[in-house]
């Protein structure tokens, strides 16, 4: 069984900074994406970020545009966790941060692509 277990999340004010981790447990392939969603009240969830293992030794990301320049995402695959730098916070950017596990096949923009998921970080951008 595989485990996510995101961390960082917090209140931080308008242009800071934040780095959120999920630590993968269990039986997690290596080769297995993994990816960072968002959502916000009302709102569906959406794409940010994710990683996707290219073979050997590297890794190829993808970024939503509302993200591209300010979030960044890597993945240490010996500790197998996935971070999420995000600079420049905005208000707009308040929301639940969830990590997401799935296969290296399709898009991997899309919730049905993910097989594990996190419970969730809150991100606050307020002053």
């Amino acid at each position: 069984q595989v485990q996510l277990v995101e961390s960082g999340g917090g209140l931080v004010q308008p242009g800071g900074s934040l780095r959120l981790s999920c630590a993968a447990s269990g039986l997690l392939r290596s080769t297995y994406a993994m990816a960072w969603f968002r959502q916000a009240p009302g709102k569906e969830r959406e794409f940010l970020a994710s990683t996707r293992w290219g073979g050997g030794s590297t890794y190829s990301e993808d970024y939503a545009d509302s993200v591209k320049g300010r979030f960044t995402i890597w993945r240490d695959s010996a500790k197998n966790t996935a971070y999420l730098q995000m600079n420049s916070l905005k208000p707009e950017d308040t929301a639940v941060y969830y990590c997401a596990a799935g296969p290296p096949k399709g898009a991997l923009r899309f919730r049905y692509e993910y097989d594990y998921w996190g419970q969730g970080t809150q991100v606050t951008v307020s002053s």
